[in-house]
């Protein structure tokens, strides 16, 4: 997860996701229907995967697909349960 900037009342969001192995990763969350279709993630020549997304302010949950796996934001520490009995991301946009 990266820094956000204002436009308009939403904020553009970077996703960040160091995977080098990966050869398909999407981002995820309630803001996209958990539809990994949706945010496709871009690789670059170091294996970094970037996604940015304009979301409005307030809490988001999301993770990373990951050739079909599910995967937590290392860089991202904020986590809330789920029904699946594994955890989502959370992010917050004030």
């Amino acid at each position: 997860m990266g820094a956000s900037k204002k436009t308009g009342t939403k904020r553009r969001v970077l996703f960040r996701l160091p995977a080098p192995e990966a050869t398909e990763v999407s981002l995820v969350g309630d803001f996209n229907g958990w539809d990994p279709a949706m945010h496709r993630m871009k690789q670059d020549a170091d294996g970094l995967w970037t996604k940015t997304v304009n979301l409005s302010p307030g809490s988001y949950q999301y993770r990373f697909v990951v050739d079909s796996q599910w995967w937590n934001d290392p860089a991202n520490q904020s986590r809330v349960s789920n029904s699946f009995g594994s955890m989502n991301d959370l992010l917050v946009i004030k």
